[in-house]
C-alpha cells in the first residue's frame, strides 16, 4: 500500500536517513493490516427505537423489519448476528413439520393406522410409538429419507443467502394455487401459513405434554 501511494519511493535510496526508515516500514506494515481488518457493518435504526409489539418492555429487533408475520419477537436478538433469512426458513421447516406432527400424535391416539400395521407395531400409542419404531427399524427408514431432504433444504438454503432471490421456505410447492394472484394475496396466504406455524409448535408441545401426562386417549384430559 505505501508503495502504491508513493512509487517514486525508493528503498535503496542510500541517503535515507534510520527514522525515515523506521517511518516506512511502519507505513508499509500498517498498510498491510488494513486489508485483515474486519469490516465494520453499520446498522440502520430509527431515531427513536420503537418498541416490540409482542415484547412492549423491549425494543423491537430492527433487522426483522419487512418480514410478514413481524411482531417484534427476538428476545435474544437472535437477528443481530444470524441471517433472518435464515431464521424465517428454520421458522417456516420447524412450524410445518409441527403442523404434520400434531395431526399424526392425535390421529394415532384417535385409532388411525395404515394399514398394514407391523406387528411390533401393534397397541402402540402415539407416546409410545418412537421407542416401539425404533426397535422394529421403521424409524431408521424414516432418519435416512428425511437425512436426504435436509441436505436439498440446505443447498436451498445456502443458494437463498448467496442471493439467488430464492424467498425463505419456498419451495414451489403451491401447487398452482398461487399463480397469478395479486402480491397482496400472497403476503395474507404467508401470514396465515407463519401464523398457523406458530400455533402449531405450540400446540405439539403441548399435545406431547398432555399425553404423557395423562396417558388416556386424545383429548388427554
Amino acid at each position: 500500500d505505501f508503495l502504491v501511494c508513493y512509487p517514486s519511493f525508493n528503498f535503496l535510496n542510500t541517503n535515507l536517513t534510520p527514522t525515515m526508515m523506521k517511518l516506512a516500514v511502519i507505513a508499509a506494515v500498517a498498510g498491510s493490516a488494513a486489508g485483515f481488518a474486519p469490516t465494520t457493518t453499520i446498522k440502520a435504526t430509527t431515531a427513536l427505537s420503537a418498541k416490540s409489539q409482542a415484547l412492549p418492555f423491549l425494543e423491537s429487533p430492527p433487522n426483522c423489519e419487512g418480514y410478514v408475520g413481524n411482531v417484534g419477537f427476538d428476545p435474544f436478538r437472535f437477528s443481530d448476528f444470524a441471517p433472518v433469512d435464515f431464521l424465517r426458513e428454520a421458522e417456516l421447516k420447524h412450524g410445518r413439520i409441527c403442523m404434520m406432527a400434531w395431526l399424526g400424535w392425535v390421529s394415532v391416539d384417535c385409532g388411525l393406522r395404515v394399514l398394514p400395521v407391523p406387528e411390533a407395531l401393534e397397541g402402540v400409542t402415539a407416546a409410545t410409538a418412537h421407542d416401539a419404531s425404533v426397535e422394529q427399524g421403521g424409524l431408521s427408514q424414516m432418519f435416512l429419507w428425511f437425512s436426504l431432504l435436509e441436505i436439498i433444504d440446505g443447498l436451498a438454503i445456502q443458494q437463498m443467502l448467496e442471493g439467488s432471490g430464492r424467498q425463505p421456505g419456498d419451495f414451489g410447492l403451491d401447487g398452482g394455487l398461487l399463480r397469478g394472484k395479486s402480491d397482496a394475496y400472497i403476503e395474507e396466504m404467508k401470514l396465515k401459513e407463519i401464523t398457523h406455524c406458530r400455533l402449531a409448535m405450540l400446540a405439539f408441545s403441548g399435545v406431547v405434554t398432555q399425553a404423557v401426562l395423562t396417558q388416556g386417549p386424545f383429548p388427554y384430559v
